[in-house]
Parts: C-alpha cells; sequence; structure tokens
C-alpha cells in the first residue's frame, strides 16, 4: 500500500524501491537525475531505463514526470543525454507534454570558443493528457487595459462581419522558459541546503507542483537529495515520498521537511 510511504525519506537504492509500490499510484514526480556522471553521488549506479520503466508503472493515468536534466560536453561536443532520455521516455509510453528551460542567473566556467551555458532541460512527461493543469498567470501583458469593443471581420468572400474584439487581462499564462536566481542565499535560504552539491531552487519545485498537482496529491522525488520537493510538496499541503541513495543526504532531507528521525529505513533497513 503507498499509504506506508507517505509523508517519509527513504535511504535505499529508488529503483528497487520503487518496485514495491502499486501500479498508478503518484500523481506526480519532479526529480533531477545524477547525468553524465557530473556529480559523484556516493559511488551510485544510474539504472535509467529502469528508473525510467517504473515510473512508467506507477504514474497515475493523467499524471505527470517532470524530469529535470542537462548534457556535459566532452571533447568538445555535447552528450545529447537529455535528448536520449526524452525519446526513451515516449518509447515506453509517456507523452512528452512540454519541453520547457530551466535558466539560471548564473552560468559554468566560460569557454573561449562556444556561448556561456546557463540552462538546464524540464522535460514534462504525461501518462495520456494531463489530468491536472493549474497554469501560472504572472506574465505582465503588454497591454493592460480591460476593454471590449464591438468590431468587424472581414470575411473570404468579402463581407463584413460583426464580432467583439479580445478582452486584454493584466496578467497572462507564462512561457515555458522558467528563470531563477541560482546559488548560495538563492536557489534557497536554508543553509544546509548547499551540503547538497547539486540543488535545484525551492521555486521550481513549486512551481511545478501548482502546475500540475492538487492538494493532497501524492508527489514523488526518487533521487530526492537535499529534499527540496519533499518540503514544497509538504508546504503546498501536498504528500510527499523521497527516496536517496545516500544516508546524509536522507538526513539532510528528513531535516528539511522536519521530521523528527528516519523512520523511513523500510523495515529498519537499507534498501540499497
Amino acid at each position: 500500500m503507498i499509504e506506508n510511504y507517505l509523508n517519509k525519506i527513504i535511504w535505499g537504492d529508488c529503483k528497487t524501491i520503487m518496485t514495491s509500490f502499486p501500479d498508478r499510484c503518484i500523481d506526480l514526480t519532479i526529480t533531477s537525475p545524477p547525468y553524465d556522471n557530473l556529480r559523484d553521488y556516493k559511488g551510485y549506479s544510474f539504472d535509467f531505463e529502469g528508473i525510467a520503466k517504473e515510473l512508467y508503472r506507477i504514474t497515475k493515468e493523467g499524471g505527470i514526470v517532470v524530469w529535470v536534466v542537462g548534457d556535459a560536453t566532452i571533447k568538445g561536443s555535447e552528450t545529447g543525454t537529455s535528448f536520449k532520455q526524452a525519446l526513451y521516455f515516449k518509447e515506453i509510453g509517456f507523452n512528452l507534454h512540454d519541453t520547457m528551460i530551466y535558466q539560471k542567473n548564473g552560468c559554468r566556467l566560460p569557454s573561449p570558443n562556444r556561448y556561456l551555458s546557463n540552462f538546464e532541460y524540464m522535460f514534462v512527461f504525461s501518462l495520456g493528457m494531463p489530468k491536472t493543469t493549474n497554469l501560472i498567470k504572472d506574465r505582465e501583458n503588454r497591454f493592460r487595459e480591460q476593454w471590449c469593443k464591438k468590431g468587424t471581420k472581414r470575411e473570404k468572400d468579402g463581407t463584413l462581419s460583426s464580432r467583439e474584439r479580445f478582452i486584454s487581462r493584466a496578467y497572462g499564462v507564462r512561457f515555458n522558459i522558467w528563470k531563477y536566481n541560482t546559488g548560495y542565499g538563492h536557489s534557497t535560504k536554508e543553509e544546509c541546503a548547499f551540503e547538497h552539491p547539486a540543488i535545484f531552487p525551492d521555486n521550481l519545485a513549486k512551481d511545478h507542483i501548482i502546475s500540475w498537482s492538487n492538494k493532497a496529491d501524492v508527489i514523488l522525488d526518487p533521487m530526492c537529495g537535499s529534499g527540496t520537493t519533499c518540503k514544497m510538496a509538504k508546504i503546498l499541503e501536498r504528500k510527499f515520498i523521497g527516496i536517496d541513495c545516500s544516508e546524509e543526504y536522507c538526513k539532510l532531507a528528513v531535516k528539511r521537511t522536519s521530521q523528527r528521525n528516519i523512520t523511513d529505513f523500510i523495515n529498519g533497513e537499507n534498501n540499497g
């Protein structure tokens, strides 16, 4: 039963732990995998295909997986890992609902012959049509006046027909490029979170949780790291499940979600 895992941080291998979840039990997954060996995650071996297949099995009809990923550059060529993974998600049955960009205010060390890199992809996969879309409307429209005026429209045969012109609103749905301030003191105000080498901003998790889920939905991060997704799910009154292969990061995630201890070593042991 999925209830046994709710609002817990679980120490162990995420693919192994997800195999014990029932089918179609997760409303939304938000995660950033360890891609291209850019970081050393305590020697963790990343079984991408196995994890993707489990995510497909446990995602509810209409559920969403947000996959935050980038590419390393090796010997002058980008790996293309992000695209390979996106195509595999489609191959096993997910829809690629949106290809979004996570733009950072900083960048990696500059290269003498390439433009500065300051983004990652946020692939939004859905199992069928998304069941929840609470699109955020915080993009200021150029024309803010609210008005409605009778007008005319020229038809194909040359005749004129009457119509009402569009009513402009102050704010519209934001674009699919999301920019966040990143780094110490910006990604989050919690100093302890920076004990993890690769956190994403609190607001990134918050915005996706708002967009693709409702209160009381189940939010999963199978590679939860410092616990950002789980913390924001709790704040937004969702249920959460976090999994990580590192005991150290599990303890950090527990601290950030204000749990008293790791009760989440399933059956009291490490399942990794």
